[in-house]
């Protein structure tokens, strides 16, 4: 059994502003295996980095992504929230981080924030940008909207998809399978051995979200789940070598 792969959850966000390039250059630094984040469309359909609909959270904005120009939004202030070191910090769009990532030896998860506003043709826009930086065979694409993943898969098959969830059901497995999903990806509090099992049985891949706490990481590096994502990866590398010491 391999080692568990490690996504810094909207890059070390624990140290510097979710989804912003500060944030993905420190996951870089520490050695996360993996980038998580977060897609909205602007008014103009600029893909953006930014996990909530609303600007309010994480900027000095109001009002919601999608009624301003990506022009508009640059001008925002989208790390003071986190600490006023971070003021010059502005939303970053998905072409602008991919040309740094895609000179970064790590995979990509790419959410597209599609259950609350169901942004029109987010997917091929998303799908353009990936190709368009030869970044799609390090790259799965995950969506709590079910039709997201559908839409990918018609897109392109053989592209990378996750249905994401924190909802316990029966069928879960067979519901990502119907997808023709090709991972599932779900809140820490679901992971079970029998998930594991139901899941290597499928040929489904295994990712757990949020992991920040050293019970949880241990739980998921003997259960053996394929990656975590976790807002401290530096913790969640330090932790998985411990693991594998003591176990070896």
């Amino acid at each position: 059994m391999g080692k568990t792969m490690i996504y810094a959850h909207r890059g070390a966000s624990k140290l510097a502003p979710e989804n912003t390039m500060s944030a993905f250059e420190l996951a870089a630094a520490a050695g996360a295996e993996g980038i998580e984040t977060d897609v909205q469309l602007t008014k103009d359909n600029v893909p953006v980095l930014i996990h909530d609909e609303n600007l309010r959270r994480t900027t000095n904005g109001t009002g919601f992504v999608q009624d301003y120009t990506y022009a508009e939004l640059s001008l925002l202030d989208a790390g003071s929230w986190f600490s006023p070191k971070f003021s010059d910090i502005s939303i970053v769009s998905l072409d602008e981080f991919l040309k740094w990532f895609k000179h970064q030896p790590m995979f990509l998860n790419v959410e597209l924030k599609t259950n609350v506003i169901e942004y029109k043709d987010i997917e091929r826009i998303v799908y353009d940008s990936l190709k368009r930086n030869y970044v799609l065979d390090r790259t799965v694409i995950s969506s709590f909207n079910s039709d997201s993943i559908l839409r990918m898969k018609e897109i392109n098959p053989s592209v990378k998809t996750a249905f994401l969830t924190s909802t316990n059901r029966r069928d879960l497995v067979a519901y990502a399978k119907s997808l023709r999903a090709d991972a599932l990806h779900v809140k820490h509090r679901l992971l079970d051995k029998k998930l594991v099992k139901d899941c290597q049985k499928s040929k489904l891949d295994l990712r757990i979200y949020t992991v920040n706490r050293p019970t949880m990481m241990k739980k998921c590096y003997k259960l053996g789940v394929d990656a975590i994502f976790s807002d401290v990866p530096y913790e969640a590398l330090e932790y998985r070598q411990l693991y594998h010491k003591r176990k070896g």
